[in-house]
């Protein structure tokens, strides 16, 4: 028996390539490019699923999807969306969408979904949330932070203790604050602590709380973080620099969903979420015995992993642009940055990641003279960044024959960053393809991309990948 998808999509060249993938997993299908299309479709025949975009000819295909539910209440609904943003991720999480995927997005991965989606039954529904916060925390589009963004509607249905781990200043509170506030606990408390900043003798008072006379200073009874966020989620940050004695007390906390007051014998019932956070490998400090593996696995039941800002440098102009509302918002002079000036932001390592980046503008707004910042501004106020490596001794890598192409091509202002990637791009692609000796496949593996990103930039960038393959 043929299993029936709807596929509304009004990008033929996807709408093409996602037919040709269903079909050959024996998929009917039926294609329009509208809501009206779509409605017309769905009154006239049965199908197993929809896959649907959001942004269509004539509507928002997530904003009319209660018109789906009217009329086909079990059929499930796979959404697709340029619109990359954690907004979008969480209104199809709120649709009750059986996945979301954005664009680009892995084909394999798609079918697999829809032949998940066309084999499953919905048991039931979950409301979705009554309100939703007016702004999302997190900004950025970039592919790094979709998978981010796709955790996170994950787990705003349950409680399930999450492990976020990035480098410093990649946002890792701001994940967790998301998770709290579109998820089933935002009306509780939010608690969160820097188990690296409290004194190793007092963190377990300060998870735990005290009663009077349990130590020297200990004056009064106090109440401990896991309280004071009961009922709600609990933000235990830098977790990898909690001593030994307060991993074993924190394990068992979550083992039991008790706790004890230091010098206190009554145990207490708490109902927190526990979301951690650490900058630290855990690996290693698991293996040389400096944190407990088992409260490791304990905490590691989400992970979530934030790319650091050279990951996803193409969100470096809407991070900057939104930090000028901010900072404007906070009582400075209202500025806006041109192109070139964005390029030359995109350009810097940003070892302090996003963090770094929002103090670099808050700078610029304080003690730029003009209202718009050039790049000759955003130099005489931040200076120019060290090129990693050497100078003297010549050993600069990329970043050295970068700034020689500048100098040698001279892009003008607003085509630096993309000139910058064409010329890059291709000769590594065909690095690539030599590597593997054609092989596209192997030649994504070796890039760390999916093989229908490479063979799109193959086709835009006129490689061919026919003389790479080696002579029998």
């Amino acid at each position: 028996m043929s299993r029936t998808v709807l596929l509304v999509e009004d990008d033929g060249a996807i709408a093409t390539v996602i037919t040709a993938a269903l079909e050959d997993e024996g998929f009917s299908i039926d294609r329009c490019t509208s809501v009206a299309a779509r409605d017309g479709n769905l009154s006239a025949r049965t199908y197993d699923v929809m896959l649907t975009d959001v942004m269509l000819e004539d509507g928002d295909g997530l904003a009319t999807l209660d018109a789906v539910r009217n009329v086909a209440p079990s059929m499930p609904v796979i959404v697709l969306s340029a619109q990359n943003t954690l907004d979008t991720a969480v209104r199809a999480s709120d649709s009750d969408a059986f996945e979301y995927f954005p664009k680009p997005f892995d084909l394999d991965e798609l079918v697999q979904a829809v032949n998940q989606a066309a084999g499953s039954r919905r048991d039931s529904v979950e409301p979705a949330p009554e309100a939703e916060p007016d702004g999302m925390p997190l900004v950025g589009r970039s592919p790094a932070m979709q998978g981010v963004y796709r955790m996170i509607t994950r787990v705003l249905r349950n409680d399930l203790t999450v492990l976020i781990t990035g480098e410093s200043g990649t946002g890792k509170e701001l994940v967790a604050e998301a998770i709290h506030q579109l998820g089933s606990r935002r009306t509780g408390p939010f608690v969160a602590v820097n188990t690296a900043a409290i004194p190793s003798d007092l963190v377990e008072s300060e998870l735990f709380g005290h009663e009077r006379g349990a130590f020297t200073g200990a004056i009064a009874q106090a109440i401990g973080k896991f309280e004071q966020a009961n009922g709600g989620t609990l933000f235990l940050d830098e977790i990898g620099d909690m001593p030994s004695e307060a991993q074993t007390r924190l394990l068992r906390a979550l083992q039991s969903g008790r706790i004890r007051r230091v010098g206190g014998r009554q145990e207490i019932a708490v109902d927190v979420r526990i979301i951690a956070a650490t900058n630290r490998d855990l690996a290693p400090m698991i293996a040389a015995e400096a944190f407990r593996e088992d409260l490791f696995y304990r905490l590691n039941v989400v992970p979530i992993e934030l790319p650091p800002l050279r990951e996803r440098r193409e969100d470096i102009e809407v991070l900057s642009q939104h930090f000028l509302i901010q900072a404007a918002e906070d009582g400075l002079p209202r500025r806006q940055l041109t192109a070139d000036a964005i390029a030359r932001l995109e350009m810097r390592n940003w070892r302090g990641n996003v963090r770094e980046l929002r103090n670099v503008v808050y700078r610029l707004a304080l003690m730029a003279r003009d209202d718009v910042i050039d790049a000759a501004s955003l130099q005489d106020i931040i200076g120019v960044e060290q090129a990693p490596g050497n100078a003297a001794t010549g050993t600069g890598g990329i970043a050295e024959a970068l700034e020689r192409w500048l100098a040698e091509t001279a892009p003008p202002p607003g085509a630096v960053y993309h000139r910058a990637l064409a010329a890059l791009e291709k000769p590594l692609i065909e690095h690539a393809l030599t590597q593997t000796s054609g092989n596209q496949l192997r030649a994504a593996q070796l890039l760390g991309i999916n093989r229908n990103t490479l063979r799109k930039r193959i086709g835009d960038l006129a490689i061919e990948p026919d003389r790479f393959a080696r002579p029998a």
